[in-house]
Formats: C-alpha cells, sequence, structure tokens
C-alpha cells in the first residue's frame, strides 16, 4: 500500500505543472543577468562611479550562478534564499543614482539589476503564491519610486506590469498546485479500487466459494452440520460485504470521492458521516439491510450512537427471538430526520415484559435504545404484537446546518 501511495505521488510530480516553471525561472535568470551586464558594458563611460556598478555586477553574478540549484524546485526555494534574493535586486536599485548620473536617472534609464528583479518576484510568485507576489512586487515598487525620486510614467508602467504579472503567475501557481492535490488523490482512489478488485477476485475464486459449499452441504446434512453451514453462510455474506466495500471506507458516490478521504466512520474530510457505512456490517445471512442509494447523513456521533442503538435491538434479537431469528433493517432518509426500522420474525414480546424488565434492572431497550436516542433529541418506539414479531423504530432529527441534504437546506431557506 506504501509503495503504491509513493508510485501515485511520483507520477503527480513527473506531470506537475509547476516545475517547468522552476526550470524557466533558472533560464530567465541567466539571461536576464547577461542582459543587465550587456546595458552597463553599452554605457559605462557615462556612469560617474563605475566602479561601483562592476562591484554590483560581480556580487550579482557571483550570487545567480551559486544559487541556480535554489531555483530548481520548490524545497530547495527557501524563504531565507527569497529574502536575501529580493535584498539583492532591491540594493541594486537604490544603488543606482549612485553609480549613475542623474541625468540618466530622470530620464528614465535602466536600474542596475534591470530586468533581473522581475526573477526575483517571479520565485516568489511561484513559491507562496500570489499573496508572496504581490508582497515582492510591493518593495520593487517602493525602491523604484525611491530610486526616480517620485512617480513618473515609465516607473509606474514598469511597476504595474511586474506587480500584475506576479500576481498573476502565483494565482495560476496555486491553481495548479490544488489540481494536483486533486489528480493525486483520485489516482490515489484508482489505485485502491483496482487493489480491492483484485483482492474480490481471488476471495471469490477461493474462500467465498469453499463458504458457499459448507452452507450448502451442512443444510442438505442437517444436525450440527447445519449449524456449521449457517455459520458459514453469516461469513460468506459478511466477507462479501467487506470485500464489495473495501478493506477501509471508501466513497461511494462520485459527489463524495470529489469531496476527499473518508475516514472510519464514514466522514468525508471531517463531514457529516454515512449512516450505511455503519450499518452494513450488521448484515448477514439473517439480517437484511434496506438502505437509500444515496449517503444517508449524520454528524459522526449522532451515526455512531444510531448504529449502537441498532446492534443492541439486533442483540435483543438473538436473546429473545432465538439464534435462526430473521432480521430486518430499514434505513429511510427523510428530509428533516433519519428513520431506522429494526424489524424481527421472532414470537414478539408479551404485553407488560419491558417494565418488569426495568423494575428489575434489565435497562437494555431502556438505556441502550431509549437512552441513546434520547440524547439524540430523537425517539426510539417499540411495538411488538404476540406472535408477529418485533418492531423498533429509531428517529434521529437531522442537524440541517450539518448535513449536506439539498432538501434539508430548501427546507430551511
Amino acid at each position: 500500500m506504501a509503495r503504491r501511495e509513493k508510485a501515485v505521488r511520483e507520477s503527480v510530480m513527473r506531470m506537475s505543472v509547476e516545475q517547468p516553471l522552476w526550470r524557466a525561472l533558472t533560464g530567465y535568470r541567466i539571461l536576464t543577468l547577461v542582459y543587465a551586464i550587456g546595458l552597463f558594458a553599452s554605457a559605462h563611460e557615462k556612469f560617474p562611479r563605475p566602479w561601483l556598478a562592476v562591484g554590483y555586477f560581480t556580487v550579482l553574478a557571483v550570487w545567480t550562478l551559486a544559487t541556480l540549484p535554489r531555483t530548481a524546485g520548490a524545497a530547495a526555494c527557501t524563504k531565507r534564499f527569497l529574502a536575501a534574493d529580493l535584498t539583492i535586486a532591491l540594493a541594486g536599485i537604490l544603488l543606482t543614482p549612485v553609480a549613475d548620473s542623474p541625468e540618466r536617472v530622470e530620464a528614465g534609464g535602466p536600474t542596475l539589476p534591470s530586468i533581473w528583479t522581475a526573477g526575483s518576484v517571479l520565485a516568489f510568485a511561484i513559491k507562496g503564491g500570489w499573496r508572496w507576489a504581490a508582497l515582492a512586487s510591493t518593495l520593487v515598487a517602493v525602491a523604484n519610486l525611491v530610486e526616480r525620486g517620485g512617480p513618473a510614467r515609465d516607473t509606474v508602467h514598469n511597476v504595474l506590469l511586474v506587480w500584475v504579472a506576479s500576481i498573476a503567475i502565483g494565482y495560476v501557481v496555486e491553481v495548479a498546485r490544488a489540481s494536483e492535490r486533486t489528480l493525486a488523490r483520485a489516482l490515489e482512489i484508482e489505485a485502491a479500487t483496482r487493489e480491492r478488485e483484485r483482492l474480490a477476485r481471488d476471495i471469490h475464486d477461493s474462500v467465498l466459494q469453499v463458504l458457499a459449499m459448507v452452507q450448502r452441504r451442512g443444510a442438505v446434512i442437517g444436525g450440527e452440520a447445519a449449524e456449521l453451514g449457517r455459520m458459514a453462510g453469516e461469513q460468506e455474506v459478511a466477507l462479501r460485504t467487506l470485500v464489495s466495500g473495501g478493506l477501509v471506507p471508501v466513497p461511494r458516490t462520485p459527489e463524495d470521492a470529489a469531496v476527499g478521504a473518508v475516514d472510519a466512520d464514514g466522514a468525508v474530510d471531517g463531514r457529516p458521516a454515512d449512516l450505511r457505512t455503519l450499518l452494513a456490517p450488521y448484515a448477514g445471512a439473517l439480517v437484511s439491510l434496506a438502505e437509500p442509494g444515496a449517503p444517508v447523513r449524520l454528524a459522526p456521533d449522532a451515526a455512531r450512537e444510531v448504529a449502537a442503538a441498532v446492534g443492541a435491538a439486533l442483540d435483543n434479537v438473538r436473546r429473545h427471538a432465538g439464534e435462526d431469528a430473521r432480521a430486518w433493517i430499514l434505513v429511510e432518509d427523510e428530509p428533516d430526520e433519519v428513520i431506522v426500522t429494526v424489524r424481527d420474525d421472532g414470537p414478539g414480546i408479551p404485553e407488560g415484559r419491558l417494565a418488569q424488565a426495568e423494575g428489575e434492572g434489565r435497562l437494555g431497550v431502556a438505556l441502550s435504545i431509549r437512552g441513546r436516542l434520547r440524547d439524540l433529541g430523537g425517539s426510539a418506539e417499540l411495538v411488538s404484537v404476540p406472535g408477529q414479531g418485533t418492531e423498533v423504530e429509531l428517529r434521529v432529527p437531522k442537524d440541517k446546518q450539518e448535513t449536506d441534504d439539498p432538501r434539508g437546506k430548501a427546507e430551511q431557506r
């Protein structure tokens, strides 16, 4: 499982939209370094202090070439590197009036780093998104205004160009990262589904067929073999449910798969749990489960309590109606409440028996079933007719703020 998830992550990295941006940034920094040095070389005789510009370009060249590995990917491009890189760019802008002549500065001459500065800002955008890009481009804008001594048309134009371009690239990077996370999750689900299907085929060809054969032979032989066959049948149904649902709860609808991961309670990324996932293990040879085709959402704690109440009702069926009694679980998802009905074909409960049991201190129905539903703000009704079985109806109200039931939302509006 770990190897499969690692392979999925590596495949997503190979398809990453972000990685080509880092390679492009590396090439951009080298080309703009050459461009900035070429601009200075073509006009060095006009600089009153050319030695200051030469010193700066020496530092800039050494820094650019030495830090090429830093711009190879997001992991190597740390916050300290970004801060130092931007500091060198800002220092070059602020040194321009000192190294160059005032006439050239007022005429809109290029700064010492020229367009190399944009590479520093773009590194912020690729690393941290549009917010980091906005911060870096704003600092560059302030430095350019200080260098010119005030706003000028060409300065404002260049500042706005860098500001808009870097923020746009940062936003694109954020969208690309979100898309990659969604793709990685989809590939993980696909890999898990294929593994589950492979296990299902192997189990179907071996274990399930053996259990089915034991069930049939036990029913034919009778006696103790019939009991063994019945147990094999229950295990077959339980195993078939496990295989069809996966080794861990998985999204049961495309909507669930798009939202995110499912935890052990059937909750998606902390959202309400799917009650069907918690009730599925109760299904067996003698217990039938009828449920809606769509998720039945409840708050995780409420879903667990309802499932526990259903388990208590089934325990009562086995204890009082016999091991061979059949039971049926019906789940109904109403707009404002969830109704779960547990019915059996046992002999029923004699009138007054529940009150007598509570008086004797046996509080299974009172606490395990009614108490749980009462704590949830719901109710538990028990109807029993001697000779016609028992029916337990559990009603739990939905919290419209926590469920994603469109019917509940419509009613709330």
